[in-house]
């Protein structure tokens, strides 16, 4: 076998043997997020002053009613052995019985989740799309007016309270200039009309060819919509204009221009580039944020999402659905880590091979 064959061999088997690790250490780190997020979710729902067995039973139950329940619910054994059963439940997607709907939690989240989900794509989209050219501009004009305007209109979006911008919204596009519409996902008429598919409503009218509920849906969508990638796009601009600004001072810079680029040639087709991959982190903290962290605008609002499900089991008390939620927002956290850590892959050639 000649050198260069037996070179090409360990090459790969250094590859496989890379990517082998690169799994192990990423299926590692998911289980000890994954069991350090239930401990944290399990030590809240033991510091809170509900009792879950009233909740279960109601406050007009007898003794021996409430002392089955007690021992049905495993709270008469050890600390850890509670947290074994927790986490037993937690693995068969067993989240327990909603107090406030009478349903199980796992159904309830099913169908709000869909509707946060297109709440938050949408936003980070538009938040993508109008962040990032901000802040390349932004970073690239660094010192000059658009840098000026475009900070103090990121600054605006980060201080100003989510919940202020959708009253005023809700007061002057929808009450004043009758732009949007009001709250909720659709007009009370409109509600049950479209078959639900896939809980996205401007998906299901669309395949359904109802055109006029998807108008009406998108109506009320835009407004909320913005207000949350009005905040995606603040955070998005202000990390892109500081990682510009890293890559334009850097040398590489200075060849493309020797070479003949133009400015924002540089800009655009060397500088920008560089960025993609902590921006790839950016934009899924963004996303990640956006889905757990709607819960004041889907409030103001009234859109019918996680974020107003988690808040008013809350306000009653239903540590079931508090709970589950809470699972849901990190396990979205965890699955925005993965598609990252892929997509870094992607972009970046050089992590394929370390």
């Amino acid at each position: 076998m000649s050198s260069t064959g037996t070179i090409g061999q360990v090459g790969r088997r250094h590859y496989l043997t890379s990517i082998a690790r690169s799994v192990i250490s990423f299926l590692f780190s998911l289980i000890i997020t994954f069991i350090g997020l239930t401990a944290v979710t399990f030590l809240i729902s033991k510091m809170t002053n509900i009792d879950p067995v009233l909740a279960l039973v109601g406050d007009k139950a007898t003794k021996e009613v409430y002392d089955l329940a007690y021992k049905a619910l495993g709270l008469d054994q050890p600390i850890w052995v509670q947290y074994g059963i927790y986490l037993k439940r937690l693995l068969s997607a067993d989240f327990g019985v909603s107090v406030l709907t009478g349903q199980p939690v796992l159904t309830d989240l099913i169908r709000v989740f869909p509707a946060t989900f297109e709440l938050a794509t949408i936003a980070t989209v538009i938040g993508v799309l109008l962040g990032v050219p901000a802040g390349v501009i932004a970073g690239a004009c660094k010192g000059r007016w658009p840098d000026h305007v475009i900070r103090v209109v990121g600054l605006f979006g980060y201080s100003v309270p989510v919940f202020w911008l959708g009253l005023v919204g809700l007061f002057f596009f929808y009450g004043k200039l009758g732009w949007v519409s009001g709250t909720g996902r659709l007009d009370v008429f409109y509600n049950g009309v479209v078959t639900t598919r896939t809980g996205i409503i401007l998906i299901d009218s669309a395949l359904e060819g109802n055109w006029e509920i998807f108008a009406n849906a998108f109506g009320h969508l835009i407004l909320p919509a913005s207000i949350l990638a009005y905040y995606s796009l603040a955070y998005i601009a202000r990390m892109t204009r500081s990682f510009m600004i890293d890559q334009l001072s850097q040398e590489y810079i200075i060849a493309a221009r020797i070479k003949g680029n133009s400015y924002w040639g540089a800009v655009w087709r060397h500088a920008f580039p560089n960025i993609m991959v902590p921006l790839i982190t950016v934009i899924g903290l963004s996303y990640a944020s956006l889905l757990e962290g709607s819960v004041l605008a889907e409030t103001v609002f009234a859109w019918p999402g996680l974020g107003l499900y988690i808040t008013r089991a809350m306000f009653n008390s239903d540590m079931n659905a508090v709970l589950g939620g809470t699972i849901v927002v990190g396990t979205v956290f965890i699955g925005v880590n993965l598609i990252s850590d892929l997509l870094y892959r992607v972009f970046d050639p050089r992590l394929r091979t370390s």
